[in-house]
């Protein structure tokens, strides 16, 4: 890539890209190992004036003055290269290999530089240096970059434009030969994420130099991620560089790498490097060595490793996972929100939880609720109500964060937010002042909102038994229909199921509400529906030992139903008829029936995993059949298992179904 780079540079105005003199370059005072006045062309790099006029005709030029270009390229790019400044203008910074600063000197620089809020700070502590190595340079081009880097631009392209930066890319440029391997890696990283121009002399400079000593073989694991982070975001996964980077990384060995590098090569991987099963096997070699140091990772380490298992989809690798979630407990306190959001989305993308990690939370997140980023709350409502974990401690600081700053929290966020206190069926003590601040955000934010997110927000809100019917009747509408068929072009069952839901919760709990009706075709004939079950399937092991207490105390197997679908959509567990009389009518009778009795075998997945309430979907469920006219039965899986023989089962059975009347032996 480099020396194609090199040898296009002669042809650029063959393909009408335009090159403009920026002006003469002022001399920088340098400690240099070489000769100052040596000639090197920057579209051939020949060293020769002579021999660079004969073999590619270029223009003779001083160099005591130096003429300089920049390429117009797209507006995603910025354009930069040497810099000409009047003498008295330029600021003077010296990099120096000579006599480097000491470790301390430049710990103390990268700490200067994390104080600094803008770019303006940074290049008045660049001007205040006297003195400084390649890495500080590279490290300041990174501070600029976190600073002002949004999605794939600048906030401000303006900085580049500042005399400091662009001396300081000069000084790279002229002296990219003698920079440090991890200086010029870090520095060619530090230009792909300002966006300056890959045909810039800076960057061709940088990357030709990195080409050079990759080619040695002498580069270091650690810097050959960089390189290869860098050649990721200029040429994508395809680059040959990066491939040349990969190959000599699979050479060493994981186990004698060190924690950096370990997490170095994590990083990398996670650039779509590692996507469709590429280096299986050293993914597999570097799992096996990360599980022996995570007791070592930091924080950042932590997360960067979690967040790449979920990139990678790494689901064989989970004794890691449970590995750096221990070690997570221990960071809890340290982590950044960015890094807290990360850890958290791991958790549930691999589906796991420590009791120790719950219980650091619950003291942590009181803590920084109201100062947290709007997405790191988001993602510890997610985490909690994905767990099925219902903490009081955790929830009520959400809540009282959400009331407090309302305004904060995108269209996203309110509804996941929601959607996890009604998955857990949790009101905290201000739901009245919650959902008004939901209600005004619907008014205020409604064509925010996209189709699905307002259904989920509206359906979270029944569960826990707060209608909003101005906004629930909008959801029946042909309109909204229409957007959700846009949004795909068949409405999947989980949808038509929470629409279905919706409707039967404002026919039977809203009297009073004369809206739109739900058309038929929207409606499922049953809310067990695959991938997104509006209730859970009974316990296999608990019904079996239920109906056995049944015909026992019935006396056969035909007195009751099993897994019998209403025509309300709900499935019934056990469904026991009755006659005006009281007497127990065969299942298969539907005449005389008086009363319909529902059992409800309530296995631990209905609940919640540390306390012993039903989950939103479940009440909801007993809500609804109580108003159908069934007599709901309770038989909690706690209760049940306590009976550990058969008559003691019957006994329990019989004081649940009839409490008041006297049992017969059959």
């Amino acid at each position: 890539m480099a020396l194609r780079l090199i040898q296009s540079l002669p042809l650029l105005c063959q393909f009408g890209i335009r090159r403009f003199p920026v002006g003469p370059a002022c001399p920088i005072r340098l400690q240099r190992t070489i000769n100052s006045g040596q000639f090197s062309c920057v579209a051939c790099l020949c060293t020769s004036a002579d021999r660079c006029i004969q073999r590619h005709g270029c223009r003779k030029q001083d160099f005591s003055v130096r003429n300089l270009t920049t390429v117009v390229k797209e507006p995603s790019f910025f354009p930069i290269s040497s810099v000409g400044l009047h003498k008295d203008s330029v600021p003077r910074l010296c990099l120096t290999q000579l006599h480097r600063p000491s470790a301390g000197d430049e710990q103390s620089f990268q700490q200067r530089l994390e104080t600094c809020t803008s770019s303006r700070q940074v290049f008045r502590l660049l001007r205040s240096m006297e003195i400084m190595s390649d890495t500080m340079a590279a490290a300041a081009l990174h501070r600029v970059a976190n600073l002002e880097q949004e999605g794939t631009a600048l906030r401000d392209p303006t900085v580049l434009e500042d005399a400091t930066i662009r001396t300081l890319c000069f000084q790279l440029e002229q002296d990219s030969e003698r920079l440090t391997d991890a200086g010029l890696v870090s520095a060619l990283l530090a230009c792909t994420r300002l966006f300056l121009d890959p045909w810039s002399t800076l960057m061709v400079r940088l990357v030709l130099e990195s080409q050079i000593r990759l080619d040695r073989g002498q580069i270091t694991v650690g810097q050959l991620c960089t390189l290869g982070q860098a050649m990721l975001a200029m040429e994508g996964p395809g680059s040959g560089m990066l491939e040349q980077v990969m190959a000599q990384i699979q050479k060493q060995e994981p186990a004698q790498w060190g924690l950096s590098d370990l997490v170095a090569v994590y990083k990398l991987l996670q650039g779509h490097v590692g996507e469709d099963g590429k280096y299986r096997d050293l993914l597999n070699a570097v799992h096996t060595h990360a599980v022996t140091v995570t007791s070592r990772m930091d924080p950042g380490a932590v997360s960067c490793v979690l967040n790449t298992l979920v990139t990678l989809n790494q689901m064989q690798a989970m004794p890691l996972v449970i590995r750096l979630c221990k070690q997570a407990v221990r960071h809890v306190p340290n982590f950044t929100d960015e890094e807290l959001t990360n850890v958290l989305g791991a958790l549930m993308h691999f589906g796991h939880s420590d009791h120790y990690f719950v219980e650091a939370m619950e003291k942590h997140v009181p803590t920084i609720a109201f100062t947290s980023h709007p997405e790191t709350v988001t993602k510890v409502a997610q985490f909690f109500g994905r767990r099925n974990i219902l903490s009081s401690a955790v929830f009520d600081a959400v809540a009282e964060s959400f009331v407090y700053r309302a305004s904060d929290y995108s269209t996203s966020q309110v509804a996941r937010q929601i959607m996890a206190f009604g998955k857990l069926g949790y009101l905290p003590p201000n739901a009245s002042l919650l959902f008004r601040n939901i209600e005004a955000i619907l008014h205020t934010r409604y064509s925010q909102f996209q189709p699905r997110t307002l259904l989920n927000l509206l359906h979270a809100c029944v569960l826990v038994k707060r209608f909003p019917v101005n906004f629930l009747s909008k959801v029946f509408s042909s309109y909204f229909l229409q957007q959700l068929r846009y949004q795909n072009s068949v409405i999947d069952q989980g949808v038509l199921a929470q629409l279905t839901q919706l409707y039967m919760t404002v026919k039977l709990e809203c009297p009073f509400y004369e809206g739109p009706r739900l058309l038929p075709k929207y409606r499922v004939k049953s809310f067990l529906v695959s991938g997104h079950s509006l209730e859970s399937p009974v316990d296999p092991q608990l019904y079996n030992s239920v109906k056995n207490g049944l015909v026992d105390l019935l006396g056969d197997r035909s007195y009751f139903g099993s897994r019998v679908l209403t025509p309300y959509c709900y499935t019934l567990d056990v469904e026991i008829k009755l006659d005006e009389e009281g007497y127990v009518l065969p299942a298969c009778q539907t005449d005389d029936v008086y009363k319909r009795i529902a059992l409800c075998i309530d296995g631990q997945k209905r609940f919640t995993r540390n306390i012993r309430q039903l989950l939103g979907k479940e009440a909801i469920k007993q809500r609804h059949l109580r108003l159908l006219g069934y007599e709901v039965v309770q038989i909690p899986f706690y209760e049940f298992e306590k009976r550990n023989t058969q008559v003691s089962v019957v006994e329990y059975l019989h004081q649940r179904i009839f409490p008041h009347t006297y049992r017969l032996t059959w």
